[in-house]
């Protein structure tokens, strides 16, 4: 169990680029569809709460993951597994992009780079969504709360410049005002 969360999450550290959120689309492949380790919504509360939680979300999926799996022991592995590639990368890949950043080669592969990063965002959304429900069958009153939730939470975001903090906890006690 152990030689497996270091290897997905050695993966997963290694091939996925632009942060932890656009990690979760492989996390929830590997995760749900190569070893069956939980149910799909699961994995939407892990991440759920490692978005809400300190740190680095893929790390925390990572601990979280890792110690369902395999306890204290499986969280210490598989966060080291997703942050040691990182780790590696970034020692050698600072060296070279201060040396070529002026490079059009290196300059147009940031800009393929960050299409993609949007794209893997907007699948794992679209993913969380449906799991949540948002987007499958017929809505019913909690859908239409969720959405409200979602649609006030944006808006705060974007056009009242809220700290995500903020929006976060008033989240959480709406829901829990709800669904409480």
């Amino acid at each position: 169990m152990l030689m497996s969360l270091f290897a997905m999450f050695f993966l997963v550290g290694l091939v996925s680029f632009g942060g932890g959120y656009a990690m979760i689309p492989l996390i929830q492949e590997e995760v749900l569809n190569r070893h069956d380790w939980m149910e799909a919504g699961q994995l939407a509360d892990i991440v759920a709460v490692a978005g809400m939680s300190p740190g680095s979300i893929a790390t925390n999926i990572a601990v979280a993951v890792g110690y369902r799996e395999a306890g204290w022991t499986g969280a210490a592995m598989a966060a080291f597994a997703v942050v040691l590639p990182s780790f590696v990368l970034i020692l050698a890949a600072g060296k070279l992009f201060f040396r070529y950043r002026d490079n059009r080669w290196m300059t147009a592969s940031f800009y393929g780079l960050r299409a993609v990063v949007v794209g893997m965002i907007a699948f794992a959304a679209v993913s969380f969504a449906r799991h949540a429900g948002l987007l499958t069958g017929t809505p019913d009153w909690r859908t239409w709360c969720q959405l409200a939730i979602f649609a006030g939470s944006l808006f705060a975001l974007i056009y009242l410049h809220k700290h995500p903090f903020v929006v976060i906890i008033l989240s959480g006690l709406v829901g829990i005002a709800l669904y409480g």
